[in-house]
């Protein structure tokens, strides 16, 4: 998930680790609520008016109450101090719970294509729904449409994206219950393969979008770097710092929502060491200041001049 979709990502976020637990927790809690409701209702309506395609519908919203409490979990304990064996903080708790989002959607969409296909070989067997199904599933598209705007108005005002990737849930969950609802509709008018198939598209979606959450999750486990143009915004940063003549060597590592980075700056050959320590340390002032980068490591070398052959002797600086 590139975290340039929630906001500019190249102005580090003014909330602090609190505020965005706070927002987080506030914004999951209405979000278990409404599912609560909504699984409920959809899961007991769709059996009553023999509907598979808004019982699976409701299986999706009860899987979300699941998601819910993962995002909880790791809302709570990414907010952990630094300690000596996390010295760069908790802050992949997010990116392992967007992971956890991912195999939940993923596996829920599996089942739901398996009971979907089983039904379509025996079209004989598909019922006619009743029209209760409908006006509930138009109910539940209204809701989750409304539940996604709000979250997603918070995971911008807080940065997160273990948010977005919540709110993106509950997207996907609204599109899923007007896939149903058109389905409903095809059924009422006297084709009946409609709702399995309605339960199919639903089922694909859920498994898209949980192997698209868990593919991305899973590669900033593995260290990838942020996009150029982040790279290219903090690059900017470190040269506009008075006694920077050149940067090289950036390399960017994502921490959760933060991100790690290691640069070399180059400053005039013939300062002394004290001095090159000031300016490094200025550079990675400014860059926690205006990025949201976690930690600098900057490590100094003398600039190349072109009036002299030489080979710089590098001393590093923290």
């Amino acid at each position: 998930m590139n975290f340039n979709d929630v906001d500019d990502a190249s102005e580090h976020s003014s909330h602090t680790p609190e505020q965005r637990s706070a927002a987080a927790s506030r914004s999951t809690w209405v979000s278990v609520a409404v599912n609560i409701i909504l699984s409920t209702t959809q899961i007991v309506v769709g059996v009553l008016a023999k509907s598979q395609g808004l019982i699976a519908d409701g299986i999706h919203s009860l899987s979300d109450l699941v998601a819910d409490f993962v995002v909880l979990f790791a809302g709570h304990h990414s907010q952990k101090d630094a300690d000596e064996d996390h010295p760069y903080g908790h802050h992949r708790f997010e990116t392992a719970a967007s992971l956890a989002l991912g195999v939940i959607l993923l596996a829920v969409g599996v089942g739901m294509l398996w009971s979907a296909l089983q039904k379509l070989q025996a079209p004989d067997t598909i019922p006619t729904v009743h029209a209760s199904a409908l006006w509930v599933a138009f109910a539940a598209l209204a809701s989750k449409e409304l539940l996604f705007r709000y979250m997603l108005r918070v995971a911008k005002a807080v940065k997160s994206s273990m948010l977005v990737a919540n709110a993106w849930h509950a997207r996907s969950d609204a599109a899923s219950s007007l896939v149903v609802a058109i389905g409903l509709i095809g059924n009422l008018m006297g084709y009946p393969l409609l709702d399995p198939i309605a339960a199919l598209i639903v089922g694909f979606m859920v498994a898209k979008m949980g192997w698209s959450f868990g593919w991305d999750a899973l590669h900033d486990l593995m260290d990838r770097a942020v996009d150029e143009e982040e790279v290219q915004a903090i690059r900017q940063t470190l040269l506009s710092t008075p006694g920077v003549a050149g940067v090289h060597d950036i390399r960017t590592r994502k921490m959760g929502d933060m991100i790690v980075v290691d640069a070399h700056i180059e400053v005039d050959a013939t300062m002394t060491v004290e001095a090159g320590h000031n300016i490094a340390v200025a550079a990675r002032q400014a860059v926690l200041q205006r990025h949201r980068v976690l930690n600098l490591m900057t490590h100094v070398d003398p600039a190349q001049r072109p009036d002299l052959d030489h080979v710089p002797t590098p001393t590093a600086a923290r």
